[in-house]
């Protein structure tokens, strides 16, 4: 499969993928700034994102996004959620038949709360859609570090083909038909990314990292499976590794307004500093709405959205979950459960216990 790929959106991720694509098969990136269309075409370079950083010789960049969409066998969108879907539209009147649709984007839609996918195949219905999600820090992997990414695709021939189009010797790429995870996964780990920075920001150590970090996992994973993913995604890159990443490197945009929240900041000063979207900002409101529509507790997203309103500062917050009822973790819960229905003599014939053990293994599925 010879591709010509057009990745849409020139940020600091976009450029990145163009950048990995462009070892492997010829690459246009698209971007609404001339200057950067001109640094990178003259200079292999994305000064006003990515400075310092040189990029593939071969890649090319256009202002007009006609040109980049008509000729491409795979189109990669790398925009912000709140720009995908009319982005997407105008890209969508130039698609060839059957084109694949890769979407670099972890947020969802404001209003409709879909995901990303989701848009493209309202908006182009005939394409093959999916997602490349991750721990990927982008300044990283220009540096020349090595790091690994998810292509999530229900479609898996058509995933393994895109597979071969992103992996260099330092980019690993692997392949999930767990499309509702791995976005949901890419999405929510924003918001506890949020969370970890306003802890570091309010002089927090590693310990409340650590339990910030593991019980956002859970709120993920609870929220993720409620709408359709599968558990082991969020044990996964798309999970735990773009979690981790995300929480606690310098460079994570999300991280960086958590902590300035912190530190008392007010996020509307934050937010006016920076040249590049914290997707978290916009998605916890969004979040709120499908934990509340889908019966799942998700305390730590719930503090999060109540500081991004200006309900509560991060102290507060921070106080609120700290004096919310200790519980079991489900895990200890089960096990719990079990000692107290299950006696010693486990090998007991006698009906009654029978079934006490079947339903056991039942609710601990």
């Amino acid at each position: 499969m010879s591709n010509r790929v057009a990745v849409i959106g020139g940020g600091s991720w976009g450029t990145t993928v163009a950048h990995l694509a462009a070892h492997n098969e010829p690459t246009v990136l698209w971007c609404r700034d001339r200057k950067t269309v001109a640094a990178v075409n003259e200079d292999h370079a994305n000064p006003r994102y990515l400075a310092g950083y040189e990029l593939h010789p071969r890649l090319r960049a256009t202002t007009e996004l006609e040109q980049a969409v008509a000729e491409a066998e795979v189109v990669v969108m790398g925009v912000p959620s709140s720009a995908f879907r009319p982005v997407m539209e105008m890209a969508a009147a130039h698609l060839r038949p059957w084109v694949p649709v890769v979407s670099l984007t972890k947020g969802l839609e404001r209003g409709t709360r879909l995901r990303m996918t989701e848009i493209v195949n309202q908006v182009a219905p005939a394409h093959p859609t999916g997602a490349l999600t991750g721990p990927n820090l982008a300044k990283e992997i220009l540096a020349g570090h090595a790091a690994t990414s998810v292509i999530a695709m229900a479609d898996d021939t058509v995933a393994s083909a895109l597979q071969q189009v992103l992996t260099t010797d330092l980019f690993r790429v692997y392949t999930n038909d767990d499309v509702i995870g791995c976005e949901l996964g890419g999405t929510l780990k924003n918001v506890i990314a949020l969370a970890s920075g306003m802890v570091d920001g309010l002089g927090a150590g590693d310990n409340t990292r650590a339990a910030v970090i593991t019980r956002g996992l859970a709120e993920m994973g609870r929220l993720g499976t409620a709408m359709g993913g599968r558990a082991d995604t969020f044990a996964g890159l798309a999970g735990m590794g773009d979690l981790l990443a995300t929480c606690m490197s310098p460079q994570s945009r999300n991280r960086h307004v958590g902590e300035q929240l912190g530190q008392g900041r007010k996020l509307k000063e934050i937010l006016a500093e920076m040249d590049q979207v914290a997707e978290g900002v916009f998605t916890v409101g969004v979040v709120a709405e499908l934990a509340a529509e889908h019966g799942v507790e998700m305390p730590i997203s719930a503090e999060v959205h109540a500081v991004v309103k200006g309900r509560r500062t991060a102290a507060e917050a921070s106080m609120v979950l700290m004096g919310r009822q200790a519980r079991p973790e489900p895990e200890a819960a089960r096990a719990s459960r079990f000692r107290r229905l299950w006696p010693e003599n486990a090998d007991s014939k006698e009906p009654r216990l029978r079934r006490v053990w079947q339903f056991v293994r039942r609710s601990s599925r």
